[in-house]
């Protein structure tokens, strides 16, 4: 009796878990596909901003500091969302259970591994870029360092968003379905 209560309790367990994967597929990865437009309109806003403030020698304005500080707070809420997509996603299973089975499959590692790492790196240079442009000294140091940091995040982000395309279960819609 204790044996079949046992098969009954892991059978919950399992169709719980689907539920709870399916919930948060179904919510948050299209509020995470809308967010990816913010992050590339302000980040695209933070890195012309800076490219017309190297080459005009302009100030650094309050604008420029909104640009920047709005590309940091949707990225911020971004990998929040990412990182719920992550461990709650079917295949994060099957890389705890066999990591290099999972290696094998390409959208198991663009997911699990190559978007996530790299997108995480991109977060961690808009972190470190924002901090960098607050402690430069002069108006021309604000605006390089939040071109180069910025704008190697941009591009990071830029290759990594698995756009429509991409090999099969890689490739995502523009816009979440209706």
């Amino acid at each position: 009796m204790r044996h079949k209560h046992i098969k009954i309790s892991k059978l919950v367990r399992s169709h719980s878990l689907i539920f709870v994967q399916i919930f948060f597929m179904s919510y948050f990865l299209p509020i995470h596909n809308i967010l990816r437009w913010a992050i590339l309109l302000f980040g695209a806003w933070t890195v012309l901003n800076a490219i017309t403030g190297v080459l005009g020698k302009r100030n650094y304005t309050a604008s420029d500091n909104r640009a920047n500080l709005l590309f940091m707070i949707f990225f911020d809420v971004q990998l929040l969302v990412g990182l719920v997509l992550y461990f709650y996603n079917p295949w994060f299973e099957q890389m705890k259970s066999d990591f290099s089975a999972a290696m094998k499959i390409p959208m198991f590692r663009f997911f699990g591994m190559e978007h996530t790492v790299m997108m995480i790196i991109a977060w961690l240079l808009v972190h470190v870029g924002r901090s960098s442009v607050k402690k430069a000294g002069t108006d021309a140091a604000k605006h390089k360092r939040s071109l180069i940091f910025f704008g190697i995040a941009l591009l990071i982000i830029l290759m990594m968003i698995p756009w429509p395309g991409r090999e099969a279960g890689i490739g995502r819609p523009l816009f979440p379905h209706t």
